[in-house]
């Protein structure tokens, strides 16, 4: 039951979570993920796709292949096998041995074609090949460091003129957080980056913006509600988070499914690499995008503005549990509800007062004494 109630109190915003009082749990979770994935970044790096690095891609259909037989079949070409990136991709009626290499001149790659279709018993023309200079690797990977540069500034910008400049710095501290996590992780457990990743990372940083702005709007309306009463800015964050917390998780909720469902669906039923690749991307940028704009742009906002000279005498003070739900409004009712019974309880008490007081006057008249009778003549 405790259970269902605390879901019931999440659906209506009567939430009393201290977000500020335990920031530093939620920064320090936020630092060693980060810290994780630069890492990763440093001795590991990135696994860039053909489109990035540039190379020549086979693919064949599988059948009995192994990895040792493809090996074999470039090393008879004369294209060196060891850093060659192997990959069977399955599908839902074919297995499919994807082979990429550095980049190679037109006679290599039409003669490992045939190769491979010599030894996996098909059509020349059922063996795809697909070649990309790495000159045009290198100029897709600079205009995706400049869309996302583009993108913050512009970000930047308009949440500086929409809302205030210490919100814009906090948006942009957390979408780059949300990118660094992502970015780890892809290094971490060793995924593909293909130019679907990068849209998808574009992507994750438009749900962290929604989110962080969402907070940061309520938080501007609750700054103005609460403009003339003594609160701390850590107050105002905090009441502002729980009232829009249910509505974060429903949006990530909401939009996680649809993702979880192509990467089931796309990756692992149809197998198509693809599709594996975007929603990764997704699902890793909304899931920290969601936690970034709670745990990690509300705190720095606090840190940002707990100084100024409106919230300088009270920045010590947080609310928490009963007193953070009555600055919420959810404890209004209970108030009214102990007015109304210590109204009753007054009531009560003076009415049997009165009682008492009547009860007395009336035993006092019946048991006063009796006049003495006149004696008869």
């Amino acid at each position: 039951m405790k259970i269902f109630s605390g879901f019931g109190r999440l659906y209506r915003g009567e939430t009393t979570f201290d977000f500020i009082g335990k920031r530093i749990f939620g920064l320090t979770v936020s630092l060693i993920i980060v810290l994780a994935g630069a890492v990763s970044l440093l001795f590991q790096g990135l696994e860039l796709g053909i489109d990035f690095r540039g190379g020549v891609a086979w693919e064949v259909p599988a059948g009995s292949l192994t990895d040792q037989d493809a090996r074999d079949v470039l090393g008879a070409n004369n294209v060196e096998a060891a850093n060659a990136k192997i990959q069977f991709l399955t599908g839902s009626e074919l297995q499919v041995l994807r082979v990429q290499v550095g980049d190679q001149p037109e006679a290599v790659r039409l003669a490992v074609q045939q190769s491979f279709a010599e030894l996996a018993k098909v059509e020349v023309q059922e063996v795809s090949v697909a070649s990309v200079s790495s000159s045009w690797g290198r100029s897709i990977t600079e205009k995706a460091v400049r869309a996302l540069i583009a993108f913050f500034v512009i970000v930047s910008l308009y949440i500086s003129w929409r809302l205030e400049w210490k919100m814009a710095i906090a948006a942009f501290v957390a979408m780059v957080h949300d990118v660094l996590i992502s970015v780890g992780v892809y290094s971490l457990f060793g995924f593909e980056v293909t130019p679907a990743t990068v849209v998808a990372f574009l992507t994750i940083l438009g749900y962290s913006l929604y989110d962080t702005v969402v907070v940061f709007d309520r938080v501007q309306e609750n700054a103005e509600k609460f403009a003339t009463s003594r609160q701390s800015f850590a107050n105002i964050a905090n009441i502002s988070t729980n009232e829009v917390l249910a509505r974060s998780l429903n949006t990530t909720l909401s939009s996680a499914l649809p993702v979880i469902s192509l990467l089931v669906v796309g990756s692992f039923i149809l197998g198509a690499k693809s599709l594996e690749e975007f929603a990764v991307a997704l699902l890793v940028g909304m899931l920290a995008g969601t936690y970034s704009s709670i745990f990690v742009a509300v705190p720095l906002l606090d840190l940002l503005k707990r100084d100024e000279t409106r919230y300088r005498p009270y920045k010590g003070q947080i609310a928490t549990g009963s007193a953070l739900s009555v600055l919420m409004g959810s404890g209004e009712n209970s108030k009214m509800a102990a007015v109304s019974s210590g109204t009753s309880d007054l009531a009560t008490n003076a009415s049997q007062s009165a009682t008492s007081n009547t009860e007395k006057r009336v035993s006092a008249v019946l048991t006063h004494p009796p006049r003495p009778r006149k004696k008869r003549r």
